[in-house]
Formats: C-alpha cells, structure tokens, sequence
C-alpha cells in the first residue's frame, strides 16, 4: 500500500524551492502514479555556441551535401553528429 504524499511547505523564493528540492526526494511529496506525459513542442533545447575550424575543402562539401537537402550546412553538420553519436 502506498502512503498518502505529504503537503508541500509554502516557498517565498524560488531560490528557497530549490534549496528543498536539493534535499528532499521528490517521491515522498508527489504522488507519482498518478503523473501524466505531456508534450512541450514549442520547447527548444538551449544552445551553445562554438567555434569549429575545417579544412576549407571539407566545408566546401559539407556545404554541398546540405544544398543538395535543401537544408541549412549547420543543421546538417548538426544531424549528422547526433547520428554518429547514436551510432557510437
């Protein structure tokens, strides 16, 4: 039998929330049974930008593969290291 989930306390701060979360198991605040999936397609993962050095002969044909998609030469390059990294 599952025990009934406690009460969350009142938080002033969102800093003060995240300080008990840090210390607390969620399990024992959240009826987790119950919880639901939910999509958040307008949710975008951050990012972070790098700076990559190529052979220029490489970009070249990066930048070919990529027009011949009809798809931007950085989601290309993108694609293709998840694939890779899926693949590892």
């Amino acid at each position: 039998m599952r025990k009934q989930p406690r009460s969350l306390p009142a938080f002033k701060t969102e800093a003060e929330e995240r300080n008990f979360w840090e210390t607390h198991d969620s399990s024992d605040y959240v009826d987790w049974t119950k919880a639901e999936r939910i999509a958040l397609p307008n949710l975008k993962p951050s990012t972070k930008t790098i700076s990559l050095r190529l052979p220029r002969h490489l970009l070249d044909s990066i930048k070919a593969a990529a027009n011949a998609r009809d798809v931007p030469y950085q989601s290309l390059i993108k694609v293709w290291l998840q694939e890779k990294l899926r693949s590892h």
